[in-house]
């Protein structure tokens, strides 16, 4: 039960970690997400989305304009920002909390963080665009780099690994040394697994057991679990039916894995539903620093 403290400071933003598990709201201003796809696309859902997470105790905003779920197509950056532009402008004058963009294309981070965006979250670590370490860089904004085997058209095709452990950890080792080398600093980076990029229902169950393997790199870890594929098979199969990620059933999947990830040693917990995760998060943070 014990965590790495680390301590985010950039632009007028400083966070603990370690004591208290942060809360990453998740935003998709997109048709298509496996989640929620099309539910806060129109401009004032959004918004109002946004402003009622805030309010339910994220941490941050995690605003997103293009889907990474399998098998997804990817869409032009002009209209991933057409989406996510907006929405980051309104809300980086109206919410105190810092607002991330999650996006693998260099030219929209560029212009989400000129909106008002603090954090670049690129599920790709990197891979995807080699100017997206050099916009970090430049604007000294926290970058969170994840673990994906492949792209989302093909990771989740019959994922395998040797050792899975040793091969995410050695991923976000050289994420890490690459994003130094385009002069990032090592106190601006967090990392992420990546539940569900490329990974089998075992292979994302071990990953959370094992999350403090992770804590050897020395840097916050991040936990995107919520609503994944794997909770729903697995509670799909015990109770011989198929749930769609919104059924309350999965939420309660979801708070099991925040649980006991926050209980292997997440920082920051990525998540659909703010207000029952902050519930979640009181009680095992209780439990884990109780003495």
């Amino acid at each position: 039960m014990t965590v790495t403290h680390h301590t985010l400071v950039w632009g007028h933003h400083r966070m603990e970690l370690g004591q208290c598990t942060r809360i990453m709201g998740i935003l998709n201003i997109t048709p298509d997400s496996f989640s929620d796809g099309g539910k806060f696309f129109a401009l004032d859902a959004a918004l109002a989305r946004a402003e009622q997470m805030a309010a339910d105790g994220a941490d941050i905003l995690d605003i997103g304009g293009e889907s990474t779920r399998p098998f997804s197509e990817s869409v032009s950056a002009d209209e991933e920002t057409r989406r996510v532009v907006p929405v980051i402008s309104y809300l980086a004058k109206k919410i105190p909390i810092p607002i991330s963009i999650d996006t693998n294309k260099a030219l929209v981070a560029r212009r989400a963080v000129a909106a008002g965006a603090s954090i670049i979250n690129d599920v790709s670590a990197l891979r995807f665009d080699n100017e997206m370490a050099a916009v970090a860089a430049e604007n000294d904004v926290l970058l969170v780099l994840m673990h994906m085997k492949g792209t989302p058209a093909d990771m989740q095709v019959a994922p395998v690994y040797d050792d899975l452990m040793g091969e995410v950890k050695n991923f976000l080792r050289q994420a890490v040394v690459r994003a130094e080398a385009a002069g990032v600093s090592r106190k601006k980076i967090i990392i992420d697994p990546g539940i569900g990029f490329g990974k089998t229902v075992d292979h994302n169950l071990a990953l959370i057991h094992r999350l403090n393997e992770l804590h050897d790199l020395d840097l916050p870890l991040l936990l995107g679990s919520s609503r994944k594929a794997f909770i729903r098979k697995i509670l799909g199969e015990a109770r011989q039916a198929q749930f769609p990620p919104d059924h309350p059933v999965v939420e309660i999947g979801t708070q099991a894995t925040i649980a006991a990830g926050i209980l292997s040693g997440a920082h920051i917990v990525r998540v659909h539903d703010v207000a029952s995760t902050v519930a979640t998060v009181r009680i095992v943070d209780a439990i884990r620093n109780a003495f």
